[in-house]
């Protein structure tokens, strides 16, 4: 299954985006985990169908108030085991 790396940025933090991230990889029945990184973006990794994670990836920029999403970075990995559920992480 495709695994990507992905970097959200913009006003992301503090916001309930990380759960926000959470609910739609779990709609999508996504892998992964969701994390604020330290210059205020959030990151995440998501493993699933394609179709589901191009799903989510654009899901994610379409975030609304209050996020403001800038940008949306995947980059694709190499496909690693998961923990069945898509989680956050501190």
């Amino acid at each position: 299954m495709p695994r990507y790396d992905i970097t959200v940025t913009g006003r992301v933090q503090g916001v309930g985006f990380r759960y926000f991230a959470q609910l739609e990889a779990l709609q999508r029945e996504l892998s992964g985990w969701v994390r604020n990184e330290p210059d205020g973006s959030v990151r995440m990794e998501a493993q699933g169908d394609e179709e589901s994670l191009h799903a989510f990836i654009r899901a994610l920029g379409q975030a609304r108030y209050p996020a403001e999403v800038d940008r949306v970075i995947p980059v694709e990995l190499d496909e690693k085991s998961e923990p069945a559920k898509f989680r956050i992480v501190h």
